[in-house]
């Protein structure tokens, strides 16, 4: 069974940083991209960045660039997303994506597999 298990979720001032985690079971964790995505109360989910299966390749949304760093882990089956200068506009709920089939994640319907979520507040 796949579980997908994001952690490091909070409440944090504006300016601030948190470091996300997605821990991964059940999957060969180095055949999958990876990837965050967000979503706010009554908003979409929405992209938020991507890694490769070995890490060298990354893409963000326009938004994060600079501000957000995706990274892996494959010996510890673990994706990172380390956030840092947030905005209360971040404040959204982050989900971790498992992508079997393509080499980083960039829609949503291609996802396998998805985590149930962590909640990030940022507050001003």
């Amino acid at each position: 069974q796949v579980q997908l298990v994001e952690s490091g979720g909070g409440l944090v001032q504006a300016g601030g940083s948190l470091r996300l985690s997605c821990a991964a079971s059940g999957l060969t964790f180095s055949s999958y991209a990876m990837g965050w995505f967000r979503q706010a109360p009554g908003k979409e989910r929405k992209f938020v960045a991507t890694i490769n299966w070995s890490g060298g390749i990354t893409y963000y949304a326009d938004s994060m660039k600079g501000r957000f760093t995706i990274s892996r882990d494959n010996a510890k089956n673990t994706v990172y997303l380390q956030m840092n200068s947030l905005k209360p506009e971040d404040t959204a709920v982050y989900y971790c994506a498992a992508d079997r089939s393509s080499s980083t994640i960039q829609t949503m319907s291609k996802v396998d597999f998805w985590g149930r979520g962590t909640q990030v507040t940022v507050s001003s």
